[in-house]
């Protein structure tokens, strides 16, 4: 039996793994995915909804990556981006459940809102080291972003001084990272390390996940110059207080 016919057989027989979609081993029920690629609308990247996004996958941007476990978010710095923005993302945003609508909450809510992952940010753009793969949005603007510049991920909030997580942080280590916000507080867990204590008042918020690339070709990066971040884990879940 020649090679082929052994590959054929080792396939059809499962020996071989087969690529799956990221919505086989993320849960994306309550996400919509933005892509750093151009559409027929002006500054309006593509975007993937719900059913399509279960079964969805793009080898440059957003895949399962077997030899690491985990799914690869990838936006390059001569991306398209979206409006009121210079850098391009490929970035999940919250939806209701069934992906009908998007997400909107209050930080004052009698709930919690929580988006926990493990992730590791794997790779930054040469010349401008930045990348985000976790924020806080509202209605506005952003409330606050997980980001890392160089080896130091922290989180920035608009206004108010950063909270630093890892001033040494070494591409390519995973981190657990814990989001909550209700009753007029958001909390940070960094590897299961409570980091922030927040006490702020948004409406309109919803949870944001992935790879927002922090530069462009104005900032001296090659246009195919990425960043790039792999989850292993992502939840969100709202629970009503009593």
């Amino acid at each position: 039996m020649n090679i082929l016919a052994i590959l054929f057989l080792s396939w059809c027989s499962g020996s071989i793994a087969r690529s799956e979609p990221p919505g086989s081993y993320l849960d994306l029920s309550s996400w919509r995915l933005t892509l750093p690629v151009d559409t027929e609308r002006a500054e309006t990247p593509d975007e993937v909804s719900l059913p399509e996004l279960s079964s969805f996958s793009d080898e440059r941007y957003f895949y399962f990556d077997a030899s690491t476990g985990g799914v690869v978010f990838r936006a390059h710095c001569g991306g398209e981006t979206t409006r009121g923005s210079d850098y391009p993302r490929c970035e999940l945003r919250e939806m209701t459940r069934d992906g009908a609508e998007q997400a909107a909450w209050n930080t004052d809510d009698n709930a919690v809102h929580v988006m926990t992952m493990k992730a590791a940010i794997t790779e930054t753009p040469a010349a401008k080291r930045h990348v985000v793969c976790a924020q806080i949005h509202h209605a506005n603007d952003d409330l606050l972003m997980v980001r890392l510049e160089g080896t130091k991920l922290f989180i920035e909030r608009n206004s108010v001084d950063r909270v630093m997580l890892n001033r040494r942080y070494e591409l390519g280590d995973p981190f657990q990272l814990r989001i909550q916000a209700g009753r007029g507080t958001v909390n940070v867990w960094y590897n299961d390390q409570h980091s922030m204590n927040w006490q702020v008042s948004q409406n309109g918020c919803y949870f944001k996940a992935g790879c927002y690339t922090q530069s462009n070709l104005s900032q001296g990066d090659m246009a195919d110059a990425c960043g790039e971040v792999v989850f292993y884990e992502l939840n969100v879940e709202h629970k009503t207080l009593d």
